[in-house]
């Protein structure tokens, strides 16, 4: 499932978290990356410090109280988030993301996006699949979610900065079909209880969602 949400972390908030992020120190992202990712990974990221951890651990909290990101992820860990920046002539060539990072399996990566689409020329998020080349670039504040199974890259900043904030999320729905049946029953059943409050047709749905929980979830 590919999924886009919007103003995970208010404007205003993140307008903050850039400025912070501008007096950080950067280092080489290839650090990160895997054996043959690191061939094709051309952009910095945050150095460890505590100022960088304070962005990153307020955005790690935007993430875990937003709703949606929660019903379409359902984590059970994460990995540690990175702050990655590119500037003029930075790019990460096609790769696929590492099915092991640490103690996670990762089932979901993300990028939550702190630049505004105007601030920057290229830079956008391409996902490869069999019918074609989706391009992803985001309000600031927004985050999108798509499988780690998939081939993707991004394109060349040509000018101005693009800051994000990425990571991978171990889901606890393995499987990505039926993280999107459950994320589509949770939708249906919040909406049926805005229309007509609780009936029989909503408990009938909240017993088959947590039926399907037991079912598929990994505690």
């Amino acid at each position: 499932m590919f999924l886009a949400i919007e103003k995970v972390i208010d404007p205003a908030v993140v307008a903050v978290l850039r400025d912070e992020a501008a007096g950080l120190a950067f280092e080489d992202g290839a650090k990160s990356a895997g054996r043959f990712a690191r061939e094709v990974k051309a952009n910095d990221q945050a150095a460890p410090s505590d100022a960088r951890d304070a962005v990153l651990a307020a955005a790690g909290r935007a993430l875990q109280a937003n709703p949606l990101f929660v019903a379409a992820a359902r984590p059970k860990g994460m990995t540690p988030l990175i702050l990655s920046r590119y500037r003029k002539g930075q790019t990460y060539g096609l790769h696929v993301d590492d099915a092991l990072m640490g103690n996670v399996r990762t089932d979901i990566s993300f990028t939550l996006f702190l630049s505004e689409p105007d601030t920057y020329e290229g830079g956008a998020l391409i996902i490869e699949d069999s019918l074609e080349a989706r391009a992803v670039k985001l309000a600031a504040g927004s985050v999108f979610l798509y499988p780690s199974t998939t081939l993707h890259r991004v394109e060349p900043v040509t000018s101005g900065e693009r800051l994000a904030i990425v990571g991978w999320v171990q889901s606890r729905i393995r499987q990505a079909a039926q993280r999107e049946i459950l994320f589509d029953l949770d939708r249906a059943i919040a909406q049926l209880h805005a229309e007509a409050g609780k009936s029989e047709m909503f408990d009938t749905l909240c017993k088959t969602r947590s039926n399907l929980l037991r079912m598929w979830a990994e505690t």
